[in-house]
Parts: C-alpha cells; sequence; structure tokens
C-alpha cells in the first residue's frame, strides 16, 4: 500500500498540476502583489468611470454641434485617458451645470407629478356626475355605474 504523501503526489501528476509551474504562474505570489494589483484595479475602474461619464456627458449636451461632438469623441475613444483629462479641463464647470439643471428639472416634474396625485379628490357628487356622463355615453354598464357610484358615497 502506498503512502498518502506518494498517493497525492501520483494524483497531482495524473492531473497534470505541478506545484512548481503553479507558483510561477500564479496572479499573485505574495501579500505586497495582491495589495498593488487591487490598487490598479481601483484605479482601472475610477479612469472607467470618469471616461464613461465624459462620454454620456458629450452625447447628453445639447449646445454642441455634430462636429464637436465627432471630435471629442475621436479624442475619448482613441486615447482615452488624455482625453478624458482633457474633457475634463475644458468642460468640468459646464458638466456639472448641466447635471444640475438636469437634476433641477426632474425635481420639478416630479414635484408637479406629487401635487397632481395628491391633489384632493372630487366630492362624490361630481364623481358620480362624471360617472353618469360615462353611462349616457355608453362607455359603462348600469352595473358599472352603481359599483361607481357606491364607491364615492362610501
Amino acid at each position: 500500500m502506498a503512502s498518502s504523501g506518494s498517493l497525492n503526489v501520483a494524483i497531482t501528476e495524473a492531473a497534470g498540476f505541478d506545484r512548481e509551474r503553479a507558483s510561477v504562474d500564479s496572479m499573485t505570489n505574495n501579500f505586497g502583489q495582491v495589495l498593488l494589483w487591487s490598487f490598479w484595479f481601483f484605479i482601472w475602474i475610477a479612469a472607467l468611470m470618469v471616461w464613461f461619464r465624459c462620454l454620456f456627458d458629450l452625447f447628453r449636451d445639447s449646445s454642441l454641434g455634430g462636429w464637436g461632438k465627432a471630435g471629442w469623441a475621436i479624442l475619448l475613444i482613441f486615447v482615452p485617458w488624455l482625453g478624458a483629462l482633457i474633457y475634463l479641463i475644458a468642460r468640468g464647470r459646464s458638466m456639472n451645470e448641466r447635471q444640475m439643471a438636469e437634476f433641477a428639472q426632474v425635481r420639478t416634474e416630479q414635484e408637479k407629478y406629487i401635487r397632481q396625485v395628491a391633489s384632493p379628490s372630487k366630492s362624490p357628487a361630481e364623481q358620480i356626475a362624471s360617472a353618469k356622463d360615462l353611462l349616457d355615453s355608453g362607455t359603462i354598464t348600469q352595473s358599472e355605474f352603481e359599483a361607481l357610484k357606491s364607491k364615492a358615497l362610501a
């Protein structure tokens, strides 16, 4: 009977696993390399976020013409790091102003909707009158009218 150590070696060799080769091929060999890899990974993610933000802002801007957008798009696509840096320097303040204007517009639309939905409902008499108009026009049946009438009076 083989010892467990020689059995493990036999299994790893049969599977094509070489310990020495695996340690050389691994992405990280120590904790410092893990930290360094993580740092560069987060820098890459941050750069992608800035790049996409610049690209989205570019196409949301209605004041910039077609040739201007094409020029910025070429710069952002072919030289992404430098292009994003130049875009942020040249148009950073207007990016913020456009975003704040969009937020203000969305907020006013939301407040308008809330006021519309939360406005006081019609009185029971008005609800019954509008249901009667629907009944007279043939949109609803008599049973539906009665249901609306009982709901208004409840």
